[in-house]
């Protein structure tokens, strides 16, 4: 969860006064304060007032606000929004299986693969499993009118996280907008992923979607680790959705959420900062970095 020091507004002197606090309580404990929560600024809703079971009913429950999905050896779980949107902010807070959970993915994310198959846009937040001596690694993506072929242009990067995302619901969200993507922990930015030309940003209308399934052949360690069904059920709890978005039909003049305080949709400092913390002590992979991938074919790096 935030940071107890972490105070939106404060009196210019104390806050400067908390902001070293922080510089110094965040070596060991967290990112610095971001000085804004997107999140706040968002009404929850219910699964139903935002969603629908997509497939696996059978492994999908709603009690008292949480949805809980869950895969074993004849099925996962998906879901996916009553609407498609062409901006907005999407968020819900997630608690993940401890234990071993190699080859299973847990996710939340945009994408209308199912409008346009073999050509379609996608903006990930992914928690690959992982055994029981290594932390989850969560994997933001983004896809322009990639296929189904083996021909995927992935865009990742790849996080450890600063807690444990087992042990209590943590905040995931997505900011997308016309100029730009923001992934969110905890209204804590860890990538903004800017809009550069329209050939490398996602522009059509896409669905919310959330699953668990088993991706044994890439999740974890490349492949390395499969999934293991003597520890099924493997399970995936969703609170607090957060939904405001643009419609795909709605009026030209809407307007996704403003991702800082200035409503001018540019990261403040103080977001920035802490963004750049999370990056220097928790990025574990970043596509531009990698000497392996042909960058003729991602020109935003």
């Amino acid at each position: 969860m935030p940071s107890l020091f972490c105070i939106p507004f404060m009196a210019p002197i104390f806050s400067l006064f908390l902001a070293v606090l922080m510089i110094y309580s965040s070596n060991a404990q967290g990112p610095p304060c971001p000085g804004y929560s997107p999140s706040s600024r968002v009404s929850s809703v219910a699964f139903d007032q935002g969603f629908r079971n997509l497939w696996g009913p059978q492994h999908h429950r709603v009690d008292q606000g949480s949805l809980t999905i869950w895969l074993d050896k004849s099925s996962g779980s998906g879901f996916k929004s009553l609407h498609p949107y062409q901006s907005g902010y999407f968020g819900a807070a997630m608690k993940l299986q401890p234990g071993y959970t190699a080859g299973v993915i847990t996710s939340f994310y945009l994408s209308n693969n199912e409008d346009h198959p073999g050509n379609h846009d996608e903006i990930d937040i992914e928690f690959l499993g992982t055994t029981p001596d290594k932390p989850y690694t969560l994997q933001t993506n983004v896809y322009i009118r990639g296929s189904g072929d083996g021909n995927i242009i992935g865009r990742e990067m790849k996080f450890h996280l600063w807690f444990d995302p087992t042990q209590d619901y943590h905040n995931y969200a997505i900011l997308w907008t016309p100029s730009e993507i923001i992934f969110f922990v905890d209204d804590v930015p860890i990538r903004r992923y800017p809009r550069k030309n329209d050939a490398t940003f996602p522009t059509r209308p896409m669905w919310v979607y959330g699953s668990i399934w088993d991706a044994s052949s890439w999740a974890t360690e490349n492949g390395r680790y499969k999934a293991d069904y003597n520890y099924q059920p493997f399970v995936g709890r969703y609170i607090n959705f957060k939904v405001s978005g643009c419609t795909a039909n709605g009026p030209a003049s809407c307007r996704p959420p403003s991702a800082s305080p200035s409503g001018s949709g540019n990261l403040s400092q103080q977001q920035v900062s802490a963004m750049n913390w999370v990056q220097r002590n928790y990025l574990v992979y970043d596509y531009c970095h990698d000497p392996k991938r042909d960058h003729t074919q991602t020109p935003e790096c």
